[in-house]
């Protein structure tokens, strides 16, 4: 009995992740998405490639033998790659996750734990509570990757994200 992966246009269908650290040094989340077992579980999941937006931080990319892996710094719109993306795994700013979001894309949050009067907590738990979104730490990156159904979130588009980001940050007094 053959068995067959499924085909696009008589391309082998891809997914891809794109991460996002922001304007910020976040090198923990970007050391715990590229760590071999996170890797793994994601390629498990169908993903085959990986866009890391990686700000102030130092990250160099090596060659991978499990997933294509590229990255940059910073552009003047990330839109397009967020749009481009079947997985967007975030920092915890709420321009980030709103913007997300707002294009309908399964977000996983990833907090940094190292802030004071952690509003990127705050933030992703109320989300998350509305099936908007997953939130997680960098310790345990990879075990949710493992065990999430990205499906279940609730994609419907935001509208008004701008507002909302402001009424978010005025109820956190950021």
């Amino acid at each position: 009995m053959a068995f067959y992966l499924p085909f696009e246009n008589n391309k082998m269908s891809t997914k891809s992740v794109f991460v996002t650290v922001g304007t910020t040094k976040f090198n923990e989340l970007i050391d715990s998405v590229t760590d071999h077992r996170t890797l793994k579980a994601l390629k498990c999941n169908g993903y085959t490639s990986m866009i890391l937006q990686i700000g102030n931080g130092t990250f160099s990319p090596e060659p991978s033998d499990v997933m294509e892996i590229s990255s940059y710094t910073f552009k003047p719109d990330i839109g397009a790659d967020m749009i481009n993306s079947d997985l967007v795994i975030s920092h915890g700013g709420a321009g980030s996750i709103m913007q997300a979001l707002d294009y309908g894309k399964p977000l996983l949050v990833v907090v940094n734990e190292k802030l004071m009067d952690n509003h990127q907590y705050e933030l992703a738990e109320k989300l998350c509570e509305e099936k908007r979104l997953y939130y997680t730490t960098c310790e345990n990156l990879c075990n949710c990757i493992e065990n999430l159904d990205f499906s279940l979130l609730n994609s419907v588009k935001i509208d008004n994200s701008k507002k909302i980001c402001k009424q978010i940050e005025c109820f956190l007094k950021i």
